[in-house]
């Protein structure tokens, strides 16, 4: 009964109702196209870490007090190979380790040449990363022993050079070095910084601290890498190496860390963080727009008990009691909200597939997303109607037949 007469008010002023609805549709839809950028951004991150290994942690020299100052990760280099190899031997949490030196130079394969990032890294740097292979194989223990001129190149790289060429067996030149591409690794994409993984030649520690990238930091590394037993057992691997680490740099108790140690939850975490704050933002502002379409149902359901006085007074005259006068305003408010968040939802899936297929950002849509843009549809229906509802309620009969 009263979702009858609701619609047949609704019906009877088509233009004035749709332009009602729009405001809820106009939010509904703002809502869910802003949650599924926000969740789609935080997936695509989330996947952008896990690309850079499995149970990884990251241990970068530096970030120690010199003189008062603190100085920054990366900034002095105490890291050895000989503290990844300590590392690897007395971390029973540790499965893998590996341990990083890195410079950019040009490299060059007849006339074309690319500037990209040259690591050298030992063969556990495939497990670490946890990167397969394209074409071809990794270098080997024998390769890192004997120094050998092997390289493995990234997807990026190997497009640049070769441009769809095979390039395994072929020469590229580094610092006019002959070196043998025995591999291309398989892509990983960007990471959660933006920097591409693919844009990277791997070449044997050995070769790239003798010969490529300089011997004067010879038994130092940039950085070194661990892959923990598990993902639950990073944090004991964390405090392993931590006191490993110490005990081998000979730092006091009072001392800080000369060395910094970032796990890829501690990224996962910093990432979560900030997607988290954009999507709050994002919700926010939609959330505006549902509350403005909120306040246009009131003021339309205010005029429209105005205009509709009499017609209150007849009900009431023919034995409508308050409630049922407040229960068909109530319903006509609600079928209105309703309408305009059906048509969001719809409208806000549209806006989110066209965004993600010609601006090509990540959305990912969740029934969470429709169901919570549904529900505040429904909030504001209620909240806003309700005023409205109740003045209508409480009119006076007579008073209201005397109406013109």
């Amino acid at each position: 009964m009263a979702i009858g007469l609701a619609l047949s008010a609704i019906r009877r002023n088509k233009l004035r109702s749709a332009l009602t609805m729009l405001g809820v549709i106009i939010g509904v839809g703002a809502v869910i196209a802003m949650v599924s950028i926000g969740q789609g951004a935080s997936s695509s991150v989330q996947a952008q870490i896990q690309s850079l290994g499995t149970n990884m942690i990251l241990i970068f020299p530096g970030s120690t007090t010199q003189s008062g100052v603190r100085v920054g990760s990366g900034s002095n280099p105490t890291l050895t190979v000989d503290d990844a190899k300590a590392i690897g031997k007395q971390a029973p949490a540790v499965a893998t380790v590996t341990y990083v030196i890195r410079g950019i130079q040009q490299v060059i394969y007849e006339n074309q040449n690319w500037s990209t990032a040259i690591f050298g890294v030992t063969p556990e740097y495939a497990i670490v990363r946890d990167w397969p292979m394209d074409r071809g194989s990794f270098f080997t223990s024998s390769d890192l022993d004997g120094a050998t001129k092997v390289a493995v190149l990234g997807k990026t790289v190997a497009d640049n050079l070769f441009q769809g060429s095979d390039p395994i067996g072929q020469t590229i030149r580094i610092k006019n070095i002959p070196f043998r591409v025995i591999g291309v690794l398989s892509p990983k994409g960007q990471t959660a910084y933006g920097s591409d993984q693919d844009d990277v030649v791997l070449i044997p520690f050995t070769t790239a601290e003798t010969k490529v990238l300089g011997a004067q930091l010879h038994g130092r590394v940039g950085n070194i890498q661990v892959s923990a037993v598990s993902e639950e057992a990073i944090p004991e691997a964390t405090k392993e190496i931590r006191e490993i680490l110490r005990i081998r740099h000979r730092l006091q108790p009072k001392d800080d860390d000369d060395f910094t140690i970032r796990t890829q939850m501690d990224i996962a975490n910093a990432a979560q963080s900030t997607t988290g704050m954009m999507t709050i933002l994002l919700l926010s502002i939609a959330s505006i727009s549902l509350i403005v379409g909120g306040v246009g149902i009131m003021n339309i359901m205010l005029v429209s008990v105005t205009e509709r006085t009499r017609e209150i007074g007849l009900r009431m005259a023919v034995g409508a009691k308050r409630k049922d006068i407040l229960l068909q305003f109530l319903v006509e408010a609600l079928v209105l909200s309703l309408i305009g968040g059906f048509i969001g939802i719809f409208i806000g899936v549209l806006s989110s597939k066209v965004l993600s297929l010609s601006a090509g950002w990540p959305t990912l849509i969740s029934g969470e997303s429709i169901l919570l843009s549904f529900i505040f549809a429904v909030c504001v229906g209620i909240f806003f109607g309700f005023y409205p509802a109740n003045k209508a309620s409480r009119l006076d009969p007579i008073e209201a037949l005397r109406h013109e």
